[in-house]
């Protein structure tokens, strides 16, 4: 599991970015972090694989301290795939790319083979294997980043928002994908602001403004608390407000009975049709 426990960072600049957080995130969680711009989303999540070091307080990785450990020796069970693809793509072709952590790692030839070749078909990449990553599109850079991650099969994932520059069937894919890793147990972590999809996916939302989580539980609970979303700067889309709304009304029996007095008013106009 990822324990937390009150962290602090402060950036060299003198920006205090965390103030204090306490989380524990169990193994085979889905959660969604959420937030304005500086909140301190990404900040954070880069302390689960040692990328930065706690001013004050401890993150632990399966009780492994990450100031006593390499980002090397974490990267083999967390993966991060970073929001700007570009920060993380370095090889001169797409095959390259998703194969140089597994050489690293020491997988056989026909172990990195097989892992290129499923991480190509699952993120639709295999007509650019032999492409350089830098003459893809934006969103097919992101995919090659998330497949270079996936080949390894890390125990946590994290994607720091993985929807930026999906059009609509590749984020159908990649919500399918993350239900299923879930499924089989792995801890997913995304850092996101479409609420859209994490209205569809369901995880558990941490919601942090100004270096603080301000709320964690349930989506549903938390994104049509007003309070809470304007706390975050968070704007809700009609057609999610509208989700977010029937599905609480469905948990608490008001939709069953508001679709009884529809069905009723529906049949009495039809039954006043046929007599006039």
């Amino acid at each position: 599991m990822i324990e937390v426990e009150d962290l602090y960072f402060t950036y060299p600049s003198g920006v205090e970015a965390l103030r204090g957080i306490t989380l524990t995130i169990r193994d085979g969680e889905f959660v969604a972090i959420m937030g304005q711009n500086g909140a301190g989303k990404t900040t954070l999540v880069k302390h689960f694989n040692g990328l930065l070091k706690p001013t004050k307080g401890s993150v632990k990785i399966d009780g492994v301290d990450t100031t006593k450990a390499s980002v090397a020796e974490l990267a083999r069970k967390v993966g991060f795939v970073f929001q700007n693809p570009d920060h993380q793509l370095f090889c001169e072709t797409v095959e390259d790319e998703i194969s140089f952590a597994l050489k690293n790692f020491g997988f056989d030839e026909d172990a990195i083979k097989d892992r290129v070749d499923w991480a190509l078909n699952l993120l639709d990449l295999t007509r650019y294997r032999n492409i350089s990553p830098f003459m893809l599109s934006g969103g097919e850079r992101k995919r090659v980043a998330l497949a270079s991650v996936l080949a390894w099969d890390p125990k946590i994932l994290i994607l720091d928002e993985p929807t930026i520059g999906q059009d609509y069937e590749q984020k159908e894919r990649l919500r399918n994908f993350i239900v299923q890793l879930n499924a089989q147990g792995k801890t997913v972590i995304i850092v996101t602001h479409d609420i859209e999809f994490v209205a569809e996916c369901k995880p558990r939302v941490i919601l942090m403004a100004e270096g603080r989580v301000i709320a964690d539980g349930d989506p549903h609970e938390i994104l049509t608390n007003p309070n809470l979303v304007s706390k975050a700067s968070l704007i809700l889309p009609e057609t999610t407000r509208i989700l977010l709304g029937l599905r609480g009304m469905e948990q608490s029996g008001r939709l069953a009975r508001v679709i009884d007095v529809y069905e009723a008013g529906r049949i009495l106009t039809a039954m006043l049709r046929d007599q006039g």
